[in-house]
């Protein structure tokens, strides 16, 4: 139900504000708004304001704005057909340029508020593990590397590098470089991250137990939040990847740990559980992370808002070329299942997980209303930009044919995601 609840929300949020873009759009060039709906289908409420009639529908996967004479060709200068094309354009696009706004307005509260990262985020990008089978392992990156620049991008910290990173997601080249044992390497691959485990170069984190799975083999024979790991099976770690190393170096065979808690050291034999799908042996405990808390004031906080929805936007643009030219599988597109699963799981988090959530659904709605397919924005913006190309409306009949186009397209691709989040489902995957 919270899910349900968490779904409902968010998606609300983002149709109305979609349609109040339509809708603002309008009234700036005096066409009259006829109806304002968010949702389809049977009408739950509805109230009449001045000349608007405002409905809540049954089915809460969209919306609408009527507009008097989007129908049909009038004179009257309060019609939509009446105006001309470029104001049809910026009303079309008031819809998905409101939920960039949105999503610029809600990065920037989450950034006033302080948003928390990891402490190592501001340190040196100093590589303290390769994950195997990452893009950072086939790169040649090693323990101790320290990366200088990814894609002729400067890195000066962690933090660079997840953003710089993020912004090359979809490349396939990739170019790295690193100063090694005082000298500076070029490294590059060509390689899709997609194809990877991941990056894959993490930093170096102490041997600190953040996190007890209950039940699990540490949880059992007392291991808890706060242990300091000092040595596995009488060999010294110095940070957590050696600690993993160790414990998979053992696998189903029973282990000594020896801890220290506070000021008395201790040591516990325990038995790692073998994951069945891996075959990994794990203990049920986690690093801990310190943590930062950084606040910025407004004028930064909106300028970090227009810079991460410009990433989304772009990244978003990759990935529906991507999909276009076969770079990305059409089985990593959700539907409204995969946004409530995400919906709920962020809600669950707290409330600012869930704004962060909104802003970046936000994005992905967006974009893919500017997607130039018949019945969405993009399809209506493009018909009008060929009518002032063309200087002269298109026929009735074309129209009719281009929105009979759309529907199918629409149904084909609502039908084959929502059966893609089935199927994901039902395979125990996640969106």
């Amino acid at each position: 139900m919270e899910y349900v609840v968490a779904f409902l929300v968010l998606i609300g949020v983002l149709i109305w504000f979609h349609e109040l873009g339509h809708f603002l759009m309008a009234k700036l060039f005096k066409v009259k708004v006829e109806v304002f709906s968010i949702g389809f289908g049977p009408v739950l409420l509805s109230k009449r304001v001045g000349e608007t009639e405002y409905r809540l529908s049954a089915l809460p996967l969209g919306g609408f704005v009527k507009l008097y004479g989007e129908e049909e060709n009038l004179e009257d200068p309060r019609a939509f057909s009446s105006k001309p094309n470029w104001q049809k354009i910026l009303i079309a696009f008031g819809g998905p340029l409101f939920n960039l706004i949105l999503a610029v307005l809600l990065f920037a509260f989450l950034s006033t508020l302080g948003r928390e990262m990891p402490k190592y985020a501001l340190e040196k990008p100093i590589v303290g593990h390769v994950v195997e089978g990452s893009l950072a392992q086939k790169l040649g990156i090693r323990e101790g590397d320290l990366l200088l620049e990814i894609n002729s991008k400067r890195v000066e910290s962690w933090k660079d590098v997840e953003r710089v990173v993020f912004r090359s997601i979809l490349d396939k080249n990739w170019e790295v470089k690193v100063l090694r044992e005082g000298k500076v390497l070029s490294l590059s691959a060509r390689e899709s991250l997609a194809r990877s485990a991941g990056f894959g170069a993490e930093p170096n984190l102490p041997p600190i137990v953040g996190g007890v799975v209950k039940d699990s083999p540490a949880f059992q024979v007392g291991i808890r939040e706060g242990d300091v790991v000092l040595r596995v099976n009488g060999v010294e770690v110095k940070g957590w990847y050696e600690l993993v190393k160790e414990v998979r170096k053992s696998g189903d065979k029973p282990i000594t740990l020896t801890l220290r808690r506070g000021s008395q050291v201790e040591e516990k034999t325990l038995v790692p559980k073998v994951d069945p799908k891996s075959g990994t042996p794990m203990l049920g405990v986690a690093p801990y992370i310190e943590r930062v808390k950084i606040e910025k004031p407004v004028q930064e906080a909106i300028f970090e808002g227009v810079e991460r929805t410009y990433m989304l936007s772009l990244l978003s643009l990759k990935a529906i070329w991507s999909l276009l030219t076969g770079g990305l599988s059409i089985k990593t597109l959700g539907g409204p299942i995969a946004i409530a699963q995400l919906a709920g799981e962020s809600a669950q988090q707290g409330i600012l997980p869930f704004i962060g959530m909104m802003a970046f659904i936000s994005v992905q709605l967006a974009i893919f209303n500017l997607i130039p397919l018949p019945v969405l924005d993009g399809g209506l913006i493009l018909l009008f930009l060929v009518e002032s190309l063309r200087r002269r409306p298109l026929s009735p009949k074309f129209k009719e044919a281009w929105v009979k186009a759309g529907y199918a397209i629409i149904i084909a691709l609502a039908g084959f995601v929502l059966i893609n989040d089935i199927l994901r489902i039902l395979s125990g995957g996640r969106f």
